[in-house]
């Protein structure tokens, strides 16, 4: 079996709930507030963990109450956090987020997560077999870093460029497998995508990123599911009709699933048929990592 590493970000999500996202300069009155662990690092190692892979997160947080809760949290999912370190004088990771209905904004404040650095990638000793993953709420110059020590190890190298940024070819070409909604894919093929697009649209600027046939590119599409180039080839893997609660977490659901699923040594079509069922239970719970699914409740609705 393999191990997942997550390079990543790590955020204390403070999550107001309203009827509706107020317009520029207005005001709505909200229904509740509520804290929640999440950032994409922590979001996507806490599914790797509990969809059975032994997952290791690489970041930084705050030495305040913020990070020291995260930390608990963190631990208690299973989650090995001996590579994230505690960095003084710095606020941990936090994101703002609005939820109307089940549909969210968010302002990320990076904190200790712009601090995480070449150095702090170079301490895992990876191995064949293992899964490296990584998002762009941390230095992209981190991730080249990480994914190069992969590369040389023989690890399969996930990236999720989200939230969506302009990336480097030298990046691109240390990936494996690329996870990216239509926006992220959009602004890489440098071409406007809405997510009512037909799937052929997603094809097309999915083969204009400069990867190469060797990628594969899975395009999340929401309620409509995935689209997938594996060799070159398109599928869709059709989405799950469930009542949506909070969507916050659900592309991190999806890459932990995937990460796990691969680490655990299974065919790419099949992790991603798995994946596109965890991030379903994902969408119906509030909060990003506290939401993510056991393995069992993934075979029970894969099952169903």
């Amino acid at each position: 079996m393999g191990r997942v590493f997550v390079a990543g970000s790590i955020n204390m999500d403070v999550v107001a709930t309203a009827d509706r996202h107020p317009k520029v300069g207005e005001t709505v009155a909200g229904q509740a507030v509520h804290y929640f662990p999440g950032g994409k690092g922590a979001n996507q190692a806490v599914a790797a963990a509990k969809l059975g892979a032994p997952s290791t997160l690489i970041g930084r947080l705050g030495a305040d109450a913020f990070g020291q809760q995260l930390r608990q949290f963190l631990s208690a999912q299973g989650v090995d956090l001996a590579l994230v370190k505690d960095t003084a004088n710095v606020h941990t990771g936090t994101a703002v987020i609005t939820i109307a209905d089940a549909d969210n904004t968010i302002v990320v404040v990076p904190g200790a997560n712009a601090l995480v650095s070449a150095g702090d990638v170079t301490a895992p000793v990876l191995a064949k077999g293992d899964v490296a993953v990584s998002q762009f709420e941390i230095p992209q110059t981190t991730i080249i870093a990480f994914f190069k020590r992969a590369r040389a190890a023989g690890a399969t190298t996930i990236l999720n460029p989200a939230p969506a940024t302009v990336c480097s070819h030298e990046l691109l070409d240390l990936v494996d497998i690329l996870v990216l909604n239509e926006t992220e894919l959009g602004l890489l093929a440098q071409i406007e995508l809405h997510d009512t697009d037909d799937p052929i649209c997603f094809v097309e600027a999915a083969r204009r990123l400069p990867t190469g046939l060797d990628k594969t590119i899975c395009v999340t599409l929401g309620k409509r599911g995935v689209l997938a180039l594996v060799g070159g080839e398109p599928s869709l893997i059709s989405g799950r009709a469930v009542k949506a609660v909070d969507t916050t977490g659900a592309g991190d659901c999806f890459v932990g699933a995937l990460a796990a699923q691969l680490a655990n040594g299974k065919a790419i079509h099949d992790a991603l048929e798995y994946a596109n069922a965890a991030a379903s239970i994902c969408v119906q719970r509030m909060g990003a990592a506290p939401s993510m699914p056991t393995a069992a409740e993934v075979t029970a609705v894969l099952r169903s």
